[in-house]
């Protein structure tokens, strides 16, 4: 894992035991702990490869998952965790398709990376996110611009764990030094913001609450209308 329970130090992987790459990130393990914003470093597949302790904080209370933790993989995780919506708010509009957009791009990019192909197996496997990725991502794209699907600069709510927090906003900054772009890796901060004012609980039309979903999949873009 590339963190740890208990506060302990991030451990860069999968970088070998006494490489300059893994002294390297180690020294920016120790960096990344000193920042106050949750912050991530992730290669090009979203592997996790280290993360500080606000980052930890922020996801403490996501459920175990298989294969879409937050200290795993963040696109697994944005796509396919049942919590993700409990800690990345609108998590539908403003993180899922975003993600799935820069995801389409990466595997027109490497068609043939085994993992970006595993994870399209997986998303061929859920028919509304399959209709959504296929059909209402473009449509998506076109009408919100490519803005919209950029990381760097946007800002996205967040559901923070701490109440002092609260349900608030990020900006992200995408960022990389020249090592970490020789590493194919890029550093990903999420700089809160103050704490919003709380809105009234979204409902569905019987009038239920919404709140942690059931399945990893997409409900914007109903395969109905496609």
């Amino acid at each position: 894992m590339a963190y740890r329970a208990g506060g302990q130090r991030s451990v860069p992987r999968p970088f070998p035991e006494g490489s300059e790459a893994h002294a390297y990130l180690q020294d920016y393990a120790a960096l990344l702990d000193a920042v106050a914003f949750p912050a991530v470093v992730l290669d090009q597949r979203w592997d996790t490869v280290i993360a500080n302790t606000a980052f930890r904080t922020l996801f403490r209370e996501i459920g175990p998952h298989p294969t879409a933790m937050p200290d795993e993989n963040f696109l697994r995780f944005v796509l396919f965790h049942p919590d993700a919506s409990t800690v990345l708010g609108d998590h539908e509009s403003r993180w899922c398709l975003p993600m799935l957009a820069q995801f389409a791009a990466a595997l027109e990019q490497r068609g043939d990376d085994r993992e970006l192909q595993a994870v399209r197996r997986e998303i061929a496997q859920d028919p509304i996110m399959e209709a959504a990725y296929r059909h209402g991502l473009p449509l998506w794209m076109r009408e919100a611009g490519p803005r919209a699907t950029a990381l760097d600069g946007a800002v996205r709510p967040l559901l923070h764990p701490d109440p002092r927090w609260g349900a608030t906003e990020c900006r992200v900054v995408t960022e990389a030094t020249t090592t970490l772009q020789d590493l194919g890796c890029v550093r990903l901060t999420l700089v809160l913001r103050e704490p919003r004012r709380p809105r009234p609980p979204h409902t569905t039309r019987r009038g239920a609450r919404t709140g942690r979903r059931t399945a990893g999949h997409l409900t914007v873009v109903p395969s109905t209308d496609l």
